[in-house]
């Protein structure tokens, strides 16, 4: 069973920039896609980005395209989000996910078999 630990959070400036990682074991990491996903007070789970077993597919949502990058170290069995010019509106708890690899381009709406514990993200204005 995969298990996911996400590091990396914390309080920011807006403006600033943080690194979030999900370090992952207990399963074969190359095998899955993975994704980040958060959750703001009130409000549902989103899906912020995505990335395919290999590293050469990636998706985010809208509003964190040009200012978010995922990417990841299947050496190092690692998922990375990296943020920049952050908002105080990306304020949430992030969390890390994986979900068994198949072809084609990495779907937002697909469901996801195994969830980190989250991390909390606040950035102030």
């Amino acid at each position: 069973q995969l298990q996911l630990v996400e590091s990396g959070g914390g309080l920011v400036q807006a403006g600033g920039s943080l690194r979030l990682s999900c370090a992952a074991s207990g399963g074969t990491f190359k095998n899955y896609d993975m994704g980040w996903f958060r959750q703001a007070p009130g409000k549902g789970r989103e899906f912020v980005a995505g990335i395919s077993w290999g590293g050469a597919r990636t998706a985010y949502t809208d509003s964190v395209k040009g200012r978010f990058t995922i990417s990841r170290d299947n050496a190092q069995n690692t998922l990375y989000l990296i943020m920049n010019s952050l908002k105080p509106e990306d304020t949430a708890v992030y969390s890390c996910a994986a979900v068994v690899a198949k072809s084609g381009p990495i779907d937002p709406r697909r469901t996801y078999d195994y969830w980190g514990q989250g991390t909390q993200v606040t950035v102030s204005s």
